[in-house]
């Protein structure tokens, strides 16, 4: 089947289809007339590598992912740890999402939304962009 036959039976879009193949991470066959030709093996590696980054596992993982779903003699371990590593990288982005919304809400809570041209928020992120700069209000 053709690339649109493909996109639309693994849910990726062709665009993203062609990428993966670009990268390595699928090689469908070629017809006698040079076009992709995507097999039933190939959607489901397409739907598999889908549903991998719909988890937001990194291209990277994913080519070790895809590597070890076809290793039949792989160990369930390895697949773990993967999974695990990217928890942990979840939770750390949890914990940074966390703190950035903590602190966004006290710079709020500080700015009295007038029409005084003096603004916490704006304060913090010069005081942020580097102690002892310069400030470009003078």
């Amino acid at each position: 089947m053709n690339v649109g036959d493909a996109a639309n039976r693994s849910g990726l879009p062709a665009k993203t289809i062609r990428y993966y193949e670009e990268i390595g991470l699928i090689a469908p066959a070629r017809a006698a007339n040079g076009y992709r030709d995507y097999s039933g093996d190939d959607i489901h590696r397409l739907a598999f590598l889908r549903r991998a980054r719909n988890l937001g596992f990194s291209i990277d993982d994913c080519r070790q992912l895809m590597a070890l779903y076809q290793d039949r003699s792989r160990a369930s371990h390895d697949v773990r740890e993967i999974a695990a590593a990217h928890v942990r990288a979840i939770e750390d982005k949890v914990r940074e999402l966390q703190s950035m919304r903590s602190t966004l809400q006290t710079l709020i809570h500080a700015c009295h939304g007038d029409n005084r041209p003096d603004c916490p928020i704006l304060d913090d992120m010069a005081g942020a962009a580097g102690d002892g700069a310069v400030s470009a209000r003078r």
